[in-house]
């Protein structure tokens, strides 16, 4: 197979079940990293204990539901985050993936969003299931159903948070919050599961969502590729 860039490949952590708060700091530290030219371009795997993670958007809080005690007996945390975006909830089931990507060859964060999904878009396809942009959204969807969502920060041009893909996950905890600030009337939440009807093998995903991420990011940096993801 001939190679698509002289790009190193981007290496994989998987640093298994965490707490959200425990892996934003060691994200952060891989941006420190990235940015003192230390490490390369990495792919972060990971599945967060549950947790509701609310993003830099105007009202993001106002969109949580569920009161403390509910909180409390559902064992969901609530953590404000650096990252763009709204409220989110996170947990075991979903596949959250950090890339920590230095964008300096190609500085458009609309366009690596757009990556991002096609990464997603492509993965869930190998398992069967279509899904799709929505005009005006950011994540995939299945019709109206989100399958996956984006959230992601910046600095010096490295960027880090990313996707969460929801692929096992416990729907009903979505119900604690208007996630993403989807109304009711504007969409639901779905997940691989759901959609397919049957339990999928998280690994297995996982190996997808980085094949795909290796072969798509070398073509979004490289200039003569038109920057096209």
């Amino acid at each position: 197979m001939p190679s698509l860039t002289t790009t190193p490949p981007v290496s994989v952590l998987d640093w298994g079940r965490t707490r959200y708060e425990a892996a934003w700091k060691a994200q952060d530290a891989l941006v420190a990293q990235r940015i003192a030219r230390e490490i390369g371009d990495t792919l972060v795997f990971t599945e967060h204990e549950p947790v509701y993670s609310v993003g830099l958007r105007s009202g993001a809080a106002d969109n949580l539901v569920w009161d403390p005690e509910h909180l409390a007996r559902e064992g969901i945390e609530v953590v404000k985050t650096n990252r763009g975006g709204d409220i989110t909830y996170h947990g075991p089931g979903q596949i959250v993936g950090y890339p920590i990507i230095d964008l300096s060859p190609h500085k458009d964060l609309h366009e690596y969003l757009r990556l991002l999904e096609q990464v997603m878009i492509n993965t869930v396809g190998t398992f069967g299931l279509t899904a799709t942009r929505r005009e005006g959204k950011t994540g995939i969807w299945v019709g109206t159903r989100k399958v996956a969502a984006i959230g992601v920060a910046i600095r010096r041009w490295v960027a880090y948070h990313g996707f969460a893909l929801n692929v096992n996950a416990n729907l009903a905890h979505f119900q604690g919050i208007v996630p993403c600030g989807i109304s009711a009337t504007e969409g639901t939440v779905t997940s691989l599961q759901a959609e397919l009807g049957r339990e999928l093998d998280m690994a297995a995903v996982k190996n997808v969502l980085a094949i795909e991420f290796r072969e798509l990011l070398p073509k979004f940096l490289a200039p003569s590729d038109g920057h096209h993801a």
